[in-house]
């Protein structure tokens, strides 16, 4: 699969959504929990859409009116999605460490 860049902010979103895989997240319930700002978490958050990671969907307009907030946007993993974000996490992170290992040490 070719997705989206595994970025550490795509890599921190992931692992929100993928805390329990099964229940959708509001956006900026993510964004709170990744540490991110809502205007790095919608790129992100397009781009797993867009590869076919996630699904999102507005709530139901009695669930916000009724407590006076603004409509939410939900996002969950869709057939393969929890399972190709696994992977995708491994992947980077195994990257990741051997591009360490390859490092020259200081001092050699």
């Amino acid at each position: 699969m070719i997705g989206p860049r595994m970025t550490p902010q795509t890599i921190a979103v992931l692992h929100v959504l993928l805390e329990d895989p099964a229940t959708p997240r509001y956006g900026l319930d993510i964004a709170r929990q990744a540490g991110l700002k809502t205007g790095t978490l919608h790129p992100i958050l397009h781009r797993l859409q867009q590869a076919g990671l996630i699904e999102s969907f507005w709530e139901d307009p009695a669930d916000h009116e009724d407590q006076g907030r603004p409509r939410r946007r939900y996002y969950r993993f869709v057939g393969e999605g929890a399972t190709l974000a696994y992977q995708a996490i491994a992947r980077a992170e195994a990257t990741a460490s051997s591009v360490l290992t390859l490092r020259p040490q200081p001092g050699r």
